[in-house]
């Protein structure tokens, strides 16, 4: 029997029981922190020697020498045909999907001009990022695909991808989905380590300008620690869904949707409210008699019973309400006409509308992305595209007769601020300048 935590939104104190809830997932990472700077110290004055050592004690990697760390492209081709027809034609599905939606959130560089001062932006891609994958017990093809091809469409010159091998093994679907991403070099490496050795560059492996992707608390410790030095995509956290459904949803279908998140590890957290206490029931239901048949349902039953919730809300809106609050990394509204109620959300990492939308599809194929933010990050953080492989630099160009207007305001502001070099900066450009004498 699973005990999954029960609220309603009508308790006076609901918020705060709420909040107590949720915050429970965030955990004292002090002692990851301490190991994760040490890990960086050692890759910083040891490099290649340090990665040595760390692949031998954490991924049973013994390697004599650093070059053995890369596999080639060589080997990404002929992993092709090791892989099933069916497995190939869905991970080229997906990349054509994906490939599809970050095309369309590409810009263009653009220019105007407004009394004789012409402004613009100069769009320029990242030249070298660095994509880290998930590995160790669990295969992920489809985070390669993910990071990789928004990088490409971006117009990124060069991807290094990183993943963790325990015994030097990657997965042959792993190696497709690199060559179907367009990955230029990849390295057996995980871990703090392989940040770090992104981040700092060694003999081996190359310096990128960016590194995305979400892995363990070390990696995110890793990222945070070295962010400044490197650009990263976000400090993911452990994985999570809402689903807000009404009446008429299907409870089975609800049920393995919630199953679907609460595999990931035992951190992830699954919500499902209703102003339905009948279909929170059904679900509830469900659960209990369809868990003892997954698969990995020893992570299901920890995740749930320690983060799982049951909130029997006043209406929708009010259940939007309480979404918002949350900022969840996947909302999925199982609900009539949930197109109509779009215009309420404003805290979500990605929103699936109506229950033949379920959440998986934006896992692997539906075209959007599914690095996304998480833990109520949604608030300010948006999901991993194409606009985080470009940069931005602002353009201006002054005329004669504008430079003079220019120098008049933004010499009378420098001198309000005692920038007085500013102030004769600008003063200059009052009067066309003959001589340098």
């Amino acid at each position: 029997m699973i005990e999954i935590k029960k609220i309603n939104s009508n308790e006076n104190d609901f918020l705060k029981i709420l909040e107590n809830h949720t915050r429970k997932r965030i955990k004292n990472t002090s002692g990851v922190k301490e190991r994760v700077e040490n890990i960086i110290s050692e890759v910083r004055n040891y490099g290649d020697d340090a990665l040595l050592r760390f692949s031998k004690e954490f991924d049973n990697f013994d390697v004599s020498e650093p070059k053995e760390f890369e596999i080639s492209k060589k080997e990404f081709s002929e992993s092709l045909p090791k892989i099933s027809k069916k497995e190939f034609d869905a991970l080229s599905f997906a990349k054509k999907r994906i490939e599809e939606f970050s095309n369309h959130q590409k810009s263009d560089s653009w220019m105007y001009s407004s009394d004789g001062i012409q402004l613009g932006e100069k769009v320029t891609p990242i030249e070298k990022v660095g994509i880290y994958v998930p590995g160790g017990l669990a295969v992920y093809p489809s985070s390669v695909l993910m990071n990789s091809v928004p990088a490409k469409v971006a117009g990124v010159k060069e991807i290094i991808m990183v993943v963790p091998s325990p015994g030097g093994h990657v997965s042959n679907l792993v190696l497709a989905a690199a060559h179907l991403g367009g990955v230029d070099r990849l390295f057996k490496i995980g871990g703090a380590q392989a940040i770090a050795a992104l981040a700092i560059g060694t003999k081996t492996i190359p310096k990128v300008n960016m590194i995305v992707g979400p892995g363990n608390q070390y990696v995110a410790e890793a990222k945070k620690e070295l962010y400044g030095e490197v650009g990263i995509d976000s400090f993911a956290g452990p994985s999570e869904i809402l689903v807000i459904a009404d009446t008429d949803a299907n409870p089975k279908w609800i049920a393995a949707d919630l199953f679907s998140q609460a595999e990931h590890d035992e951190l992830a957290q699954a919500v499902l409210i209703s102003p339905d206490q009948n279909l929170l029931d059904k679900v509830e239901k469900i659960i209990n008699e369809t868990i003892s048949a997954q698969k990995r349902k020893e992570i299901i039953k920890s995740s749930l019973e320690n983060f799982g919730l049951l909130i029997k809300s006043k209406n929708i809106m009010d259940a939007i309400d309480i979404s918002n609050e949350l900022a969840p990394e996947h909302l999925q509204l199982s609900i009539k006409n949930s197109e109509d109620y779009l215009d309420k959300i404003t805290n979500a990492g990605a929103i699936f509308l109506g229950e033949y939308t379920p959440e998986v599809f934006g896992d692997y194929c539906a075209g959007s992305n599914h690095v996304l933010p998480t833990v109520g990050t949604a608030k300010f953080s948006s999901p991993l595209g194409v606009q985080d492989f470009i940069k931005r630099s602002n353009i201006i160009k002054c005329s004669e007769k504008s430079s003079k207007v220019l120098a008049e305001h933004a010499s009378v502001i420098a001198n309000a601020e005692g920038l007085f070099s500013h102030k004769e900066s600008a003063s200059f450009r009052k009067s066309k300048v003959i001589s340098d004498e």
